[in-house]
């Protein structure tokens, strides 16, 4: 059997989160790190030093080297869309980090050009590599009916973001919708497995002007609704973070901005309690995504109650059959797990990008992903800014 070729990795970026991926793709098999370009020769320096590879002056320089395979953008926002296009129109491959860019028409672009190109583009959406997340998506339809409602609450820190800070830039960052939400935007569309059509949001400000919380209501169809709220206003030790999916028979809470932790409550018939009591005895196959390493507390555990109530019931104007309820933990180590859970995530998102760099398959967070993260986002901070609902057009689907 023929190995798989080595993708060599050129990061345009030396900062502590060019540092972290380096890190956590050091040991993979199937990606190194050849070239890196910072604004900071020392940065760049000693980053290239810490893996065996070699500093260039410039970003651009990345794209004439041979051994470089794929271009890792790992730079402020307002960069991402001119050197992920630049590496993509000189042959080579990307992994992006969040946002793909700053505005919708940026973001459709590289859709085009990575269909024009045939290279392959990743953008860093950790959370479709979550294997609490994929789990659930492995229930949809066997445990979990569709879900009605997505909510998300982001209480996070602005410890370490002084009033100087970048992030709050938005020429730069592109604002808390762009720079931050555009992770949950993609969570909500993956899990419920629906366009978003339409965005009402709002956000309120310090007495400084700076924009630190903001919230927004998407619609996705009909029928179904998304409510994303953050925060940037918490110390570091009272940040907290809850996903909660309505599914109507059931309830999913997940910890966590990186989830670390998920319970589902559920009301089922008899096929629904067959499903749950066989998910211990799954949970391999369950937690399974690409180039994650589960750690040893992951685990799944199932309790239940059998005939718990009548089995004729209604919701949403429909007849049910629910007369079992059940309870499902699903972890992976719990809060103290979030640093590896990260860490891994984004280890398979590098396996992803060098798995489909040789099978030319489509990956799991490409551009489209990012590109309608991105127009949710744009037109979340339009609807913020004038006080209207802002329709959401929907993101091309390349070919191939």
């Amino acid at each position: 059997m023929t190995a798989t070729p080595v993708v060599g990795l050129g990061l345009v970026g030396a900062g502590g989160f060019a540092t972290f991926l380096a890190g956590a793709t050091a040991s993979l098999p199937t990606v190194a790190v050849r070239a890196v370009a910072d604004s900071r020769p020392a940065a760049a320096r000693d980053l290239a030093r810490a893996h065996g590879a070699r500093c260039v002056e410039a970003w651009r320089d990345l794209l004439a080297e041979d051994d470089v395979d794929a271009v890792v953008v790992a730079t402020p926002p307002a960069g991402h869309a001119e050197i992920a296009r630049a590496a993509l129109e000189a042959g080579k491959h990307v992994f992006c980090e969040k946002p793909l860019a700053l505005d919708d028409a940026d973001a459709r672009d590289l859709v085009a050009t990575v269909e024009r190109t045939g290279r392959v583009l990743v953008v860093d959406h950790v959370l479709r590599y979550n294997p609490l997340l994929r789990a659930l998506g492995r229930l949809r339809g066997a445990l979990l009916p569709p879900v009605r409602r997505f909510c998300f609450e982001n209480d996070a820190s602005d410890e370490d973001l002084d009033p100087g800070h970048w992030f709050w830039d938005e020429s730069v960052s592109g604002g808390i919708f762009v720079e931050h939400g555009v992770h949950f935007f993609d969570a909500a569309a993956m899990l419920l497995d629906r366009e978003p059509t339409s965005v009402l949001a709002v956000a309120a400000r310090r007495p400084q002007g700076l924009v630190d919380l903001v919230s927004a209501t998407v619609a996705h169809g009909e029928d179904t609704l998304a409510t994303h709220t953050h925060s940037f206003t918490h110390a570091q030790r009272c940040e907290r973070q809850l996903m909660r999916l309505d599914c109507g028979t059931a309830e999913v809470r997940i910890e966590g901005w990186i989830p670390v932790h998920a319970v589902i409550d559920a009301w089922t018939d008899d096929a629904g309690l067959r499903v749950a009591e066989q998910l211990p005895d799954r949970l391999a196959e369950l937690l399974d995504v690409p180039g994650f390493r589960l750690g040893p507390a992951a685990a799944i555990q199932v309790s239940s109650r059998r005939d718990a109530a009548p089995a004729r019931a209604r919701g949403r104007g429909a007849t049910l059959d629910i007369a079992h309820h059940v309870r499902v933990e699903l972890t992976l180590g719990g809060h103290d797990a979030k640093p590896h859970a990260y860490a891994e995530s984004v280890r398979s998102a590098f396996t992803d990008l060098a798995a489909r760099i040789a099978d030319r398959g489509r990956p799991q967070s490409g551009a489209r992903e990012g590109a309608a993260a991105v127009a949710v986002a744009t037109a979340a901070t339009r609807s913020a800014r004038h006080g209207r609902a802002e329709p959401i057009s929907p993101t091309p689907v390349p070919a191939h």
